[in-house]
């Protein structure tokens, strides 16, 4: 009995009765069931055959019992296989995986991917929508520690840490693939997943193929009411299933997933399981085989045989088994290749579908003392007895450190062991041991034991960029993110840190549950001995701390403690002193102790400052420094500083005699840009600074400068000390501060600072303000604007605002600046002890040196050796190899261009005119040529042309002048003018200089660099090959070559050996006919003979004559050649091409001679200067007069129609620059030369809009009057430019009072109105005075009225009264009865007011018939102008300004002016409405007032008024239709009957002589009214004709169709209309649909209102054939609808309906006429029948539509129904919700928007969309909220967000 204790120690009592007896019995015949391992299990009846003789040997007994012993080995990890089905208990649920408990200790993982196939690809189907899908459940919702599951071992692999690895599957169709689906029985217990939800069930996944398994929804009520709480089952959800009824032998299966069913199922033998299908979890009745101190075998199932082990029997009845007794047992796992069974007695199991109820033990953790050995298995582990007398277990790894160290002899029963807990196991109850040092001594066990703040040691695993992974414990790393390796930010952390180094680290975080663990390695932190904060209610105000700070912002610093907790320090509060910008003086990861101000710990926030870091001393400072506090240094204060070390970004020095630490950006070394990383560069620790500037101090920071510019202003006094002193327009030297888009930031040495806008920041256009400054820059800036209040100026840094004085000595000053700096550099180099680096600091330019060429690099560059010192790096650019051949060896004299003292390099050149330097003398002041030889960012040096000398010259004259434009930027090789400065090269080495203007520079020679290259102009491959040949050639050579290629203006040769020569345009022929192309006369291949007459080298091969050969001659270059030709020579020229940007033709005269003809200088033809391709070809050649040299000297300009001279006399072509209303025109000619044309000299006959005609860029034909001046006066009269024609001239030209006569009848232009007259211009500089009695015969009183129908600029017909020459005066006469016109001003104004009283009523009477007459017709023309729809695009188009305002003037100011004169009530001239086929509204029996209120409010909105109409000819359709009529005076009404004549015939007989003369005189001016419509451009179409004209400019414009079509209905013309319209149709192109179906459409309208059922029906019928059906369908429906033909709009709809069932748009606008209608439940029917026909994709949009449509139109209630529907099915349909949510705002009330903006931010949509939502709940509440709204939004923002954040880590 002693020996059953030891082997069932489990707990409980013993007892001690009969069975002892048959347990005794049962051990005599143990053998009798003794199965061999390797057998596996076998059939009862073959078992009992075993001879029964050996029983009683003890040699066979000892081998039974030590089989026994194996038979039972625990499992282990080796004894595992891939395929092997196995019972395990979920453990832990991760977000992707999870961890499951196996039998004996073992562990294994699920992956994610491993629930299910549904599941896996739905997971799927989220990763490709990147948003969340509602209806998935995460594995924390699916799964839960404690449940059992059935598994399959998918793989065993080892880890990364060479642990090794269980991989498990729980997906159905790997645990259950041995199923087949007649293996299926009734009452079998299968486990499954939910892989989808159908109506009346749900289909599970049981893993077995041909079987769809369904499990109805009654059957799943119990589970899901006591299991799910309620919520429906999901897919992946794991599920215990019973068969219940199987159909089509096993290929429909229904499941119960009762929980009585499932706790009580069997597997019996009825259900035909066999060893190969066998799986775990199932419950089987057994009997116990045989009893050994190892375990028990039991037989089940009739024919197997199976073992527990004893961490399975059952705790109550240990001890108490014996042979044949009966139990129940769950099957734990089948071996598949040995085919063991395994099973436990446990009773949790024994009861499926129940979940294990313990799964944790208590001391965890705990370190155990002499703990006793109970067992020990070889390949598994040891068991261990623990003080309560619970049984324990370690698994094999865990016995000791290592497998070397191993002794087995140590764990026998009984042997003690000191131990720790580490985990537990929830299959088998038990407690895991380790035995193992590391882990007894460790820490920390969990991630759960570590606290946020706590010290721990760790060790380094690896270093990655994103930080470095600490091993802390046995299972346990941490991360140290790059910024908290140590106080400062490391570049190289791998230098410091090395993989198993120890290391002491701060926790920041810990996450037990994400395993997440964040550390740091600041040594200020880890060592600390201030209390941590790792909570808000931890931060106690006053309390002190260490933190660090995360983020640096212009309000403040951002510190962080530990557990994310985190505080602001203010701005105020970062120091006692003022710190204008944080990010200057702290960084983010800096470790800084700060003092708690305010804690909320609610809200999370925490104040805190750094001001009580007084007492404390800064990391830098020297020791003594509180001693020196006293010697503090002053801003302002000019000091002598000693460098102490050089940073990245400057010098850190310290300021004597006090060595007081302070910091000397490398920006503030120098006011040249160039020279701040040259000084720092060179200066080195111990090197001494004088006259330094202090910039600004604060704690424990002084700035210094040591900007020259600033140093001075500081000095002169000229720097103001605070805001008071500074005023807008003084000047003041500063530094760019920061730069931003909007503008920069300047500082002043005293702290004050100002912005500088973009606008203002430069003369040039600023694109980008980084390109025109850079941070630390002198700048000298002018205060625009001051702000006091605010402490703010504004500033200006143009050039033209800042300037300071003579460019030229500006520019000098800065020269001699920055090359002193320069010299201060070599005496820095020349203390070095390097020799290269003395040498280098001696070398300057205009040195000489005898050199060996090193070698020639691919770019043409050379590189020298033989320098005075062997590493010496020498070289010359391609440029400065002179054009000269050099080889590798070779022993040149070169001359030193400049010595660069960063890269330690030498450019020289090979240059002749330079090495061979003439010694002549130089007078200070002399101009001369020079040409750019080196360029350095803020001066170039360059060499003169006469003596070789080298110049410097500053390339900036001015501090802010740093900004050039590409073409302003100088070239190496480009020539410019300079004026002497020094004559003497002091030792610099250079003469100084200063650039005169640039319109002197000139261009470099080689032709790739000239201004009419054109770029896309590739380099002929022939002439690349002849660099490379060497040739004997000499100039004047005969050679003979052959032609290989023919180009417009040369031809190529190839010539003996190889050698490939150009041969020019001009050297063809010796007479070149004009007109013919001289390269067209030699052919490919063809033998020619030429002459070498010059050669060039690569660069310019297009430009030799013949023989592209280095021939070593002096020639003579372009710009002399250009100096040869004299302005007025005619030359022969060759066109290259015509450049269209430029309006220039190219020309060559020689191959090195070019010239430009600008367009207006090719032909006094506007045909030819229209389309000059069509007379000017590529090559041709032409006969030009030079005009001149371009001002860039590189090129002739000539011209084809004389010297353009622009002499008096002279016809010349011209462009338009400039349009001057009732002045003239500006007309500008080539080369620069502008002139003006007065209205005088436009034409021979003046006209009311003279300049209408002319806008800019018009090229136009002018005569020069005049040249006086340097103007132009130039003349457009025909009379004048074309004298041949001889054409009338109707208004002479008056250039003088000499040129008038008294009685001479003359036009002119009115000029002003003055209180003594009308002024009147007759002349461009003649005026004569009309007096008010000459004005006009009514003589008004009121001047506004002159001013009304006299404005400036107006047409007049004026008499000469008298002429006075000495005064130069002339009167003239506007009477009628001196000039024969009417009278100037409105006829309106000459109607006596007693008159117009007594004819009020007979007018009245006349009104009121004309109107009812005029509405009847305007009503029906109305409706059918409402039904055309027009294309969006012109809807678009606004409407000429100028046109529409000349429109409503002409039909509103004689009614109007009349009215106001009279007071007669009367309509106000034609009707006003807009004709604009959009929207006509007409406007029936108004009243007077209504009538002028209206128009007076017209007039007043205008401006905001909706865009008319723009046709494609200009005019503009702003009348009403009855204004479409010619207009008529507005007195001369038409009268209607005979009645209405008569008294007004009675009147016309009262009137006396003057009266029928007024009205004579008021007829003529209407008619010239009249008349001066139809001149005007702008007007109205009144007849059919000036429709024609219109529709023949416009054949395409429907709306002018259209228009034509309604000027006919106003007339009833019907037929007509109908007839335009097919005109129409038959017009407009076939590719313009849209403005042809307007023209149906119309078409429509009209047979609508005006034609029969019949006509209309065969238009609709033609109309369909022509367009898109559906569209015609749609429009004639809204005609219908409209007209109110609601029978015709019914039937149609039901067409359409059959004929267009599977459009959407059909249904909804049927929808939508329903509703309108008020038929509501009628559109309830469509919307069904539209979703039975329409595909299910367009369900939602239709769905949506119709819901718009009920809150629109029918009922709101029904509306939120249809939405809340659709939304239920689609939750994610995120345009639902975005219309919903607009429809409630406009027709709900402000609950029901709060409830969806609710449910909508709780949807899990994707980030994106959620912004979406939350700004527009935002913004809705900051609409229609309070405050406390808007806050509760941003509060539930945020929380989304953090929530969201949480889950991504």
């Amino acid at each position: 009995m002693a020996t059953l204790e030891e082997s069932f120690p489990r707990g409980g009592t013993r007892k001690i009765h009969k069975p002892e007896k048959a347990f005794q019995q049962s051990v005599d015949q143990d053998n009798l069931f003794d199965i061999s391992t390797e057998e596996g299990s076998t059939k009862r009846k073959k078992s009992q055959k075993l001879p029964a003789k050996t029983k009683k040997l003890k040699i066979e007994k000892r081998e039974s019992s030590k089989s026994a012993r194996e038979k039972f080995e625990i499992l282990s990890v080796e004894s595992l296989c891939e395929g092997m089905r196995i019972l395990g208990c979920v453990k832990e649920v991760n977000e992707l995986e999870l961890v499951i408990s196996l039998p004996n200790g073992l562990q294994g993982f699920v992956q994610v991917t491993e629930i299910c196939d549904a599941y896996t690809e739905k997971l799927n189907e989220q990763v490709t929508q990147e948003q969340p899908l509602k209806d998935l459940l995460h594995l924390p919702e699916l799964f839960s520690p404690g449940m059992l599951v059935r598994c399959v071992v998918s793989s065993l692999g080892i880890t990364e840490r060479g642990k090794k690895s269980v991989k498990l599957s729980l997906n159905p169709k790997n645990v259950n693939r041995v199923l087949s689906a007649e293996a299926l029985k009734p009452g079998m217990l299968l486990t499954g997943t939910v892989s989808s939800l159908e109506d009346h069930g749900y289909l599970v996944d049981i893993g077995v193929d041909g079987t769809r398994a369904f499990l109805p929804l009654l059957k799943a009520q119990e589970y899901i009411r006591q299991k799910n709480k309620g919520a429906k089952l999901k897919v992946g959800q794991y599920l215990n299933c019973i068969i219940e009824e199987m159909k089509g032998n096993g290929g429909v299966v229904h499941l119960s997933i009762g929980h009585s069913e499932v706790s009580t199922a069997l597997a019996t033998e009825e259900q035909s399981w066999t060893l190969n299908n066998l799986l775990p979890g199932l419950v089987v009745k057994a009997q116990v085989q045989k009893v050994t101190p190892f375990g028990l075998t039991l037989n089940f199932l009739t024919f197997f045989t199976g073992v527990v082990d004893f961490m399975h029997l059952d705790p109550k009845k240990a001890g108490t088994y014996f042979s044949n007794q009966a139990v129940k047992a769950c099957i734990l796992c089948v071996h598949p290749r040995t085919r063991v069974v395994r099973l436990s007695l446990r009773p949790i199991f024994l009861q499926p579908g129940r979940p294990l109820s313990r799964l944790s033990c208590q001391h965890l953790g705990a370190v155990l003392n002499d703990v006793p050995v109970q067992g020990f298995f070889k390949k598994a582990g040891a068991t261990f007895r623990l003080k309560d007398g619970v049984l324990a277990y370690a698994r094999l790894s865990h016995l000791s450190d290592s497998k070397n160290v191993f002794n087995p002899e140590a764990f026998k029963p009984g042997n003690t062991h000191k131990c720790r807990i580490i985990d537990y196991s929830q299959m088998d109850e038990l407690a895991l041991l380790s035995l193992r040092t590391s882990i007894i001594e460790a820490q920390y066990l969990r991630y759960h034991d570590i606290k946020p703040g706590a010290v721990v040691k760790g060790t380094v695993l690896t270093i990655k960029p994103y930080g470095m992974l600490v091993k802390v414990g046995e299972q346990m790393r941490g991360l140290v993110p790059p910024m908290h390796l140590a106080d400062i930010l490391m570049k190289n952390p791998e230098k410091k840190y090395h993989i198993g180094d120890e290391v002491k680290c701060r926790v920041l975080l810990c996450d037990p549950e994400a395993k997440k663990l964040m550390m740091t390695l600041k040594k200020t932190l880890v060592e600390s001995k201030l209390p941590a904060i790792t909570c808000y209610a931890d931060a106690k105000p006053g309390l002190q701390t260490h933190g660090f700070i995360i983020r640096v912002k212009d309000y403040g610093c951002i510190v962080k403690f530990y557990s994310d907790v985190q505080g602001l320090v203010p701005k105020h509060e970062l120091s006692t002193e003022y710190i204008p910008d944080p990010e200057r003086v702290f960084y983010t990861g800096q470790v800084v102790k700060v003092a708690v101000l305010n804690s909320e710990p609610p809200k999370e926030r925490m104040l805190l400052s750094f001001k009580l870091l007084r007492d404390t001393e800064p990391k830098k400072e020297p020791a003594g420094h509180n001693q020196k506090k006293g010697k503090a240094i002053n801003v302002g204060q000019l000091v002598d500083v000693k460098v102490l070390e050089k940073t990245k970004d400057g010098l850190e020095v310290a300021v004597l005699p006090h060595n007081t630490r302070a910091f000397l950006p490398t920006s503030h070394l120098s006011d040249h840009v160039t020279n701040g990383p040259l000084l720092h560069h060179w200066l080195q620790a111990g090197d001494t600074l004088h006259r330094v500037l202090c910039l600004s101090q604060s704690e424990g920071h002084v700035l210094l400068c040591r900007k020259p510019a600033l140093v001075s202003a500081v000095e002169g006094g000229q720097d103001p000390k605070n805001f008071s002193e500074i005023h807008p327009g003084m000047l003041l030297v500063g530094f760019v501060k920061s730069i931003k888009d909007y503008g920069v930031f300047i500082q002043f040495p005293s702290g004050l600072s100002g912005l500088a806008p973009k606008a203002i920041m430069s003369d040039k256009f600023v694109t980008s303000t980084s390109d025109h400054f850079v941070e630390g820059q002198t700048v000298v800036a002018k205060v625009t604007n001051v702000d006091e209040e605010k402490q703010r100026m504004l500033l200006s840094l143009r050039l033209s605002d800042c300037g300071l004085g003579d460019l030229a000595t500006t520019s000098l000053l800065l020269l001699s600046q920055c090359l002193e700096e320069l010299q201060g550099v070599r005496s820095l180099m020349s203390n070095r002890d390097s020799v290269l680096i003395q040498t280098l600091a001696e070398m300057t330019p205009g040195m000489f040196l005898d050199l060996v060429v090193q070698e020639v690099l691919e770019d043409g560059s050379v590189v020298f050796s033989g320098g005075p010192v062997p590493d010496l790096v020498l070289r010359a650019s391609r440029y400065h190899r002179g054009g000269q051949e050099v080889e590798s060896g070779q022993k040149k004299k070169v001359v030193i261009l400049n010595v660069d003292l960063l890269k330690l390099e030498v450019h020289v050149s090979l240059h002749q005119d330079l090495v061979n330097r003439k010694a002549k003398k130089l007078r200070k002041g002399s101009e001369h040529q020079a040409i750019v030889q080196y360029l350095e960012k803020s001066f170039a040096i360059a060499s003169l042309v006469k003596t070789g000398h080298l110049v410097a010259f500053s390339l900036t004259s001015h501090l802010n002048d740093t900004f050039r434009f590409d073409s302003e930027k100088l070239q190496v090789g480009q020539g410019v003018s300079l004026t002497l400065k020094t004559t003497e090269p002091g030792v610099t080495g250079l003469l100084l200089a200063v650039e005169g203007p640039a319109a002197k520079r000139t261009m470099r020679p080689p032709r790739k660099d000239s201004e009419t290259v054109d770029e896309d102009e590739e380099v002929d491959p022939a002439l690349t090959v002849g660099t490379i040949k060497k040739h004997t050639l000499s100039i004047g050579d005969m050679v003979t070559g052959t032609v290989k290629s023919i180009k417009p203006t040369h031809v190529v040769v190839t010539l003996k050996d190889g050698i490939i020569g150009c041969i020019h345009a001009s050297h063809i022929l010796d007479d070149v006919p004009e007109g013919t192309s001289p390269t067209t006369k030699l052919k490919v291949g063809k033998t020619v003979t030429a002459r070498v007459i010059g050669g060039r080298d690569m660069k310019t091969f297009n430009e030799l004559e013949d023989g592209h050969t280095a021939l070593n001659t002096h020639s003579v270059s372009p710009m002399e050649k250009i100096k040869h030709y004299q302005a007025g020579q005619t030359v022969t020229c060759f066109l290259k091409k015509y450049n269209v940007v430029k309006k220039w033709l190219e020309v060559e005269i020689a191959p090195d001679i070019r010239g430009r003809i600008p367009l207006l200088l090719t032909s006094l033809s506007f045909k030819v200067l229209k389309h000059p391709d069509k007379k000017f070809r590529v090559g041709q050649a032409l006969r030009a007069t030079i005009v001149g040299p371009d001002s860039s000297k590189a090129f002739l300009r000539l011209s084809l129609i004389g010297p353009h001279k622009l002499e008096k006399g002279e016809v010349a072509i011209g462009r338009v620059v400039k349009v001057t209303p009732n002045e003239g025109l500006t007309v500008s000619f080539p080369f620069g030369k502008i002139g003006t044309v007065s209205l005088f000299h436009i034409s021979d006959s003046y006209s009311e809009t003279p300049l209408e005609d002319f806008v800019p860029q018009k090229v136009v034909r002018c005569y020069i009057l005049s040249t006086e001046d340097n103007v132009l006066t130039l003349s457009l009269r025909s009379s004048r430019t074309n004298p041949g024609t001889k054409s009338k001239v109707e208004d002479p030209e008056i250039n003088s009072i000499q040129d008038i006569k008294e009685g001479q009848l003359l036009r002119g232009y009115v000029r002003s109105i003055q209180p003594h007259g009308v002024f009147f211009g007759l002349g461009p500089s003649v005026v004569g005075l009309a007096r008010y009695p000459h004005v006009s015969q009514l003589s008004p009183s009121k001047k506004a009225l002159y001013n009304k129908h006299l404005p400036e600029g107006k047409l007049l017909t004026a008499r000469v009264l008298r002429l006075n020459h000495q005064k130069n005066l002339v009167e003239l006469s506007f009477l009628p009865r001196d000039t024969g016109e009417p009278d100037v001003l409105s006829a309106s104004l000459e109607v006596p007011l007693s008159e117009q009283e007594e004819r009020k009523t007979e007018a009245e009477e006349k009104d009121q018939k004309g109107e009812k007459k005029n509405q009847k017709r305007n009503e029906k023309n109305q409706k059918w102008l409402e039904e055309v729809e027009l294309p969006s695009k012109e809807k678009q188009q606004p409407q000429k300004p100028q046109a529409q305002k000349r429109g409503r003037q002409e039909h509103q100011e004689p009614g109007s002016e009349q009215e106001r004169v009279s007071k007669k009530p009367k309509k106000a001239g034609p009707s006003e409405e807009d004709d604009s086929l959009l929207d006509v509204y007409y406007r029936e029996g108004e009243e007077e007032g209504e009538e002028t209120n209206m128009l007076s409010k017209e007039k007043q909105t205008k401006p905001a008024e909706a865009p008319r109409l723009q046709l494609s000819s200009g005019f503009a359709w702003n009348v009403g239709l009855d204004s479409l009529t010619p207009a008529l005076p507005p007195l001369a009404e038409s009268s209607d009957s005979e009645e209405d004549e008569k008294p007004h015939q009675a009147t016309q007989k009262k009137k006396s002589k003057k009266e029928r003369e007024l009205e004579k005189q008021k007829a003529e001016k209407e008619l010239s009214r009249i008349e001066e419509a139809l001149m005007d451009p702008g007007r109205q179409p009144e007849s059919a004709d000036d429709f024609d004209r219109l529709v023949l400019s416009s054949p395409n414009s429907s709306i002018l169709w259209l228009q034509y079509m309604a000027f006919h209905l106003q007339a009833t013309e019907i037929e007509k209309a109908r007839a335009v319209a097919e005109r129409a149709l038959k017009t407009i192109s076939f590719r313009e649909e849209q403005e042809k179906l307007n023209v149906w459409v119309a078409l429509l309208n009209l047979e609508n209102m005006y034609g029969s059922q019949e006509s209309l029906t065969k238009v609709f019928e033609r109309a369909v054939q022509y367009n898109e059906p559906l569209k015609v369908f749609l429009h004639l429906a809204d005609i219908y609808t409209k007209s109110e033909k609601f029978q015709e709009a019914s039937e149609l709809y039901n067409r359409m309906l059959k004929r267009f069932r599977q459009e959407k748009a059909v249904w909804i606008k049927y929808g939508a006429y329903l509703l309108r209608r008020s038929q509501a439940g009628a559109s309830h029917c469509v919307l069904q029948r539209a979703l039975e026909c329409l595909p299910s994709k367009e369900h939602v949009d239709v769905i949506a539509k119709f819901a718009q449509l009920e809150f629109q139109l029918g009922d709101p209630e029904r509306a939120k129904a249809i939405f809340e529907n659709t939304l239920t099915t689609y939750p994610k349909r995120t345009d639902v919700w975005s219309v919903y949510i607009d429809m409630t705002i406009k027709h709900g009330s402000q609950k029901d928007v709060r409830d969806i903006f609710e449910r909508v931010i709780h949807l899990s949509l994707a980030p994106k969309k959620m912004k979406f939502f939350f700004k527009r709940y935002l913004d809705y509440e900051k609409q229609h909220g309070t405050e406390k709204d808007v806050q509760a939004v941003k509060a539930k923002a945020l929380e989304y967000v953090e929530a969201r954040s949480s889950v991504e880590d």
